[in-house]
């Protein structure tokens, strides 16, 4: 029986041979990942309240991102509450201000092609890129998987998301990830899998992989997923993962999907999505009247370091404009030594930007960084739901790095190829 890659790692979960689209199965959890926010604060009382203990610590990774650091005594509380839970039940994996959950998890080794995994967010798809089956979970349905180490699944259906050609200077995945929301459209692929192939996808490094499998969640899907490469390869061996069976994760030939899109990388202008959701995309131009109150390069999408290097490759000389801001925020302590290291802060800084802690922040409005009533803001966060970085009556805008470091120098939505064209004719 032919199964495509999500099929084959849910059949393994499941100890069965095959599976096949709507079935119900029940698989086994290789690794669950929880932050402060879902965490221990909202599953503590339920293992209490059943007298149970977690199945198997060594299979639980946790992460400290959303209230990071404390910005008043409630998340102080929260972020105690999680750090005596992780003491109380012998959490070993337990990452306390380092990062972001979905950048933290590979960046020190614990995803790999084959794995099933779940997260106590809504954003962990990110593990798709990584050729894991890695979907999110509310609080209840992670209480069941920390006690029994078990899921249950009702087998989607997959989307193939295919990418031709090449994208061109001043590009990312970011903009073609909100092309897909603007011709997809949000909810398309309820329940089920995207997964990106073809030419374009493959000339991606891993941190731009992140991007697409993340923000499968903006389609509805339950989650994203890319078959292992040569580059997911080398991205594991850099984080010290046994990688002798990665290569063999790979959907059939004749694997059956549910529909196959088709994109040219190559033909993709600039993107920025206007608000209130990702949905609202088109090229960056269309919004050239647009004037920012701040710019925001933070979170899992927008923050890794290729993301840092993308900023740095419009700022370095220039400066931000006086009637805009520029927050930036690593996606995690090991991204911020990196940047450091190759003079990436300093041309960010020096340029005018306002370096903040790596964690979650601003995107999910939480700490420094939210916006006041009816500011704009242009972000290289996953979504600009209404009132989701602050004030309910505030306007945020999506984009690439490229695109919101070349706005936070015009002070208005710029298409960062006027920078980057300059630059080269110079």
């Amino acid at each position: 029986m032919s199964m495509t890659l999500a099929e084959k790692i849910l059949a393994r979960a499941a100890g069965r041979p095959s599976v096949a689209t709507g079935e119900i199965v029940t698989a086994k959890v290789d690794l669950a990942m929880m932050h402060d926010s879902g965490g221990p604060r909202r599953i503590a009382p339920l293992l209490e309240r059943l007298g149970a203990k977690p199945w198997d610590p060594r299979r639980i990774v946790l992460i400290t991102d959303h209230y990071v650091p404390a910005f008043d005594p409630e998340s102080a509380a929260i972020l105690d509450i999680t750090r005596k839970w992780v003491r109380a039940h012998g959490i070993e994996n337990f990452y306390d201000m380092q990062g972001i959950c979905h950048v933290v998890l590979p960046e020190r080794g614990h995803l790999r092609p084959g794995l099933f995994a779940v997260g106590g967010d809504s954003h962990s798809p990110t593990g798709g890129a990584w050729g894991c089956f890695m979907f999110g979970i509310g609080a209840t349905e992670m209480a069941g998987v920390v006690i029994t180490g078990e899921i249950w699944v009702k087998v989607p259906h997959t989307h193939l998301v295919r990418w031709s050609g090449r994208l061109g200077r001043g590009l990312s995945a970011k903009d073609m990830m909100l092309k897909l929301c603007h011709d997809i459209r949000l909810g398309t692929v309820k329940y089920g899998v995207v997964q990106y192939a073809g030419p374009a996808i493959e000339a991606l490094p891993m941190s731009e992989r992140m991007v697409l499998t993340n923000m499968s969640a903006e389609l509805g899907a339950q989650t994203g997923i890319i078959a292992p490469d040569q580059t997911t390869v080398a991205a594991l061996k850099a984080a010290g993962v046994d990688t002798s069976d990665a290569l063999g994760w790979q959907g059939d030939a004749d694997a059956r999907y549910e529909k196959v899109w088709e994109f040219d990388a190559g033909a993709l202008a600039p993107q920025v999505a206007a608000p209130h959701t990702p949905e609202n995309s088109g090229p960056a131009t269309d919004h050239a009247s647009v004037r920012v109150d701040q710019c925001y390069i933070g979170a899992c999408t927008g923050a890794k370091l290729s993301d840092l290097h993308m900023a740095a490759e419009i700022l370095r000389g220039r400066k931000v404009a006086r009637t805009t801001r520029l927050l930036v925020a690593p996606a995690s302590t090991h991204i911020t030594a990196q940047a450091a290291a190759d003079g990436t802060l300093a041309v960010l800084t020096e340029a005018g930007a306002i370096l903040q802690a790596s964690g979650c922040g601003a995107c999910a409005g939480y700490g420094a960084g939210v916006l006041a009533e009816k500011e704009v803001c242009l972000s290289s966060t996953a979504r600009n739901f209404k009132g989701r970085m602050g004030a309910m009556s505030s306007l945020v805008y999506l984009g690439s790095p490229y695109t919101v470091a070349a706005s936070a120098v015009t002070g208005h939505i710029t298409d960062p190829r006027e920078f980057l064209n300059a630059r080269a004719a110079a």
